[in-house]
């Protein structure tokens, strides 16, 4: 691990001043860092610019907007070095930054932000739209490094709303516990290029990674992996019910909410080191940490029990409305076909394939989810892991929302969706998947198994829509990316392989097609990534660039 670290810390250094001379070598100007770029843009070509001084105030219609003031004025320090007070009420003077909350604005997360000569007024429907604002004034700040230096904004009018609704990174505990507040660093960077979703990959072979009161037993071999693995971070290795919903307050704050993930019922190693009597009768002996491809045995009625209590917990600890619960990578045919429990069960209910056990298995969770005023989304499989395939794996309800993701599937994903009548959220492996390496010789060598190359130009050309008609990408509800935690042992990896595809990423599910321009992004890619080395993020430089 130190040794990671002192290579990491090497490669740093030669990146920022690589950075430094490339953003040198671009033009700075009021739109050169706006990322992911807002869809409707106003230039002001009078060259009118408004002046911050002490004088000026940040003037906010209500105190939900408390969080937005305070990233307003932490903006202006970092930027201008200027301390703004700010007051509620109505502007008296022209002299003011005016945060409005406005219910005639259509969208929750939809802003205006008007610069003039005289004043700065944001305005959007929610308080979540106007910290969105905050971010994008922000970034204004950031790329106008001549105007910024002598404490003036130039004139602009932006009016912005997102392509899509849902925009989520996934990070992976499960299989490298990452502390709380590294999560929490993590949040911090999404809200900047405004993601919404952090999905948790909280549960997995090599652990179990939140506590379920109910049953302690789940957490108590987890813990006593990390010990013996030496892991940095709380001794622990999972997540206490008081520490996630301190984490879920904090990322509520920065409009983002977190979707739990319970990965079943294959990848369950964990849960079957702690419970064996509750996998198929062939399986062989548990070795925690290690896949086996093990599954849950679907005849045993205790592994309702015990996922009924799980999904109740997890739903008192969540707001958010929607339960992730895997359904990906079950090796049906060696446990399912194989398992004298799980044949009586096909027998019995006239099934031909073991596959179609996963109807009766997920029949029952979903139930579990329902009952307790949850969604449910899965990771969407197909009768074959590659072409051709041709249908679903199993018959999944209208009401669950699938996550596509293997490799070159994604078309056919969407169409079959769309006839079924599933939402749909986009995380294709060859434009979503950072854990993959961004180069040849590229990092995570570290347990690569073969992995295939994503370079921050594949990102770049992601569509989401796949240039599908309107009528047929209606059901995207939108996009996210994964880094899946196997060569991810620490937040500091995690950040290097998400920055710069996630920025890339932040504007694919952002902004409309006819917005985005290819060459041109990447202008707006580097100052960000200064900014995100200056706040202590480790980043990749994308080399590939010229």
């Amino acid at each position: 691990m130190k040794s990671e670290l002192n290579m990491m810390k090497s490669i740093s250094v030669v990146v920022f001043l690589l950075l430094s001379f490339c953003v040198q070598s671009f033009a700075q100007n009021n739109q050169s860092a706006l990322l992911p770029l807002p869809n409707f843009i106003k230039s002001d070509k009078s060259g009118a610019v408004f002046s911050i001084s002490e004088k000026t105030k940040i003037v906010s219609s209500s105190q939900e907007l408390n969080f937005a003031v305070l990233e307003l004025q932490n903006s202006f320090k970092k930027r201008m070095n200027i301390v703004l007070e700010s007051v509620l009420g109505k502007a008296q003077n022209n002299q003011s930054i005016e945060l409005i909350i406005d219910p005639s604005i259509k969208g929750n997360e939809h802003y205006t932000l008007s610069i003039s000569s005289k004043k700065i007024v944001i305005k959007g429907s929610t308080a979540e739209a106007i910290l969105y604002a905050v971010m994008t004034l922000d970034q204004i700040l950031l790329g106008d490094v001549v105007n910024t230096a002598q404490k003036k904004i130039a004139s602009i009018f932006i009016d912005d709303t997102p392509r899509f609704a849902w925009r989520s990174i996934m990070l992976d505990p499960a299989r490298n516990f990452l502390p709380v507040k590294d999560v929490k660093f993590f949040i911090d960077q999404m809200v900047r290029y405004k993601y919404n979703v952090l999905q948790m990959h909280l549960t997995d072979d090599e652990g179990w990674r939140m506590e379920i009161k109910s049953h302690p037993e789940l957490t108590k071999l987890g813990a006593v992996r990390n010990l013996k693995k030496g892991m940095n971070g709380p001794e622990n290795g999972f997540y206490t019910q008081i520490e996630l919903k301190d984490l879920i307050q904090y990322a509520a704050k920065r409009n983002i909410q977190i979707v739990p993930e319970i990965d079943i019922p294959g990848h369950t190693a964990s849960v079957l080191a702690a419970y064996p009597e509750l996998g198929c009768s062939n399986a062989a002996p548990i070795v925690l940490g290690k896949s086996n491809n093990v599954m849950l045995c679907a005849a045993n009625n205790k592994v309702y029990d015990l996922y009924r209590d799980i999904i109740k917990e997890i739903a008192g600890i969540f707001p958010s409305k929607y339960i992730h619960l895997g359904g990906d990578e079950s090796a049906i045919e060696k446990n399912w076909a194989e398992c004298s429990h799980d044949k009586s069960l096909m027998n019995r209910l006239n099934y031909k394939q073991p596959t179609q056990i996963m109807n009766y298995f997920f029949e029952k969770i979903f139930s579990y989810v329902r009952e307790n005023k949850k969604q449910s989304i899965l990771w969407l499989e197909l009768d074959n892991i590659r072409m051709p395939a041709k249908e679903y794996l199993f018959n999944y309800p209208k009401d669950v929302t699938l996550i596509t993701w293997r490799y070159g599937l994604t078309p056919l994903c969407l169409n079959l969706t769309y006839q079924h009548g599933n939402p749909i959220i986009m995380s294709p492996g060859e434009y979503a998947y950072f854990d993959y390496p961004q180069r040849k010789g590229d990092l995570p060598e570290l347990n690569n198994w073969g992995m295939p190359i994503t370079t921050l130009q594949d990102v770049i050309k992601f569509d989401p829509g796949y240039g599908k008609p309107p009528a047929e990408q209606a059901h995207i509800m939108g996009v996210n990316a994964t880094l899946w935690g196997e060569a991810i042992p620490s937040i500091h990896r995690a950040t290097y392989m998400a920055f710069p595809r996630a920025l890339a990423f932040a504007e694919a599910g952002w902004t409309q097609m006819k917005s985005r321009n290819e060459n041109q992004i990447i202008e707006r890619i580097y100052p960000n990534l200064m900014n995100l080395m200056q706040e202590g993020v480790w980043v990749s430089t994308p080399f590939e660039y010229k």
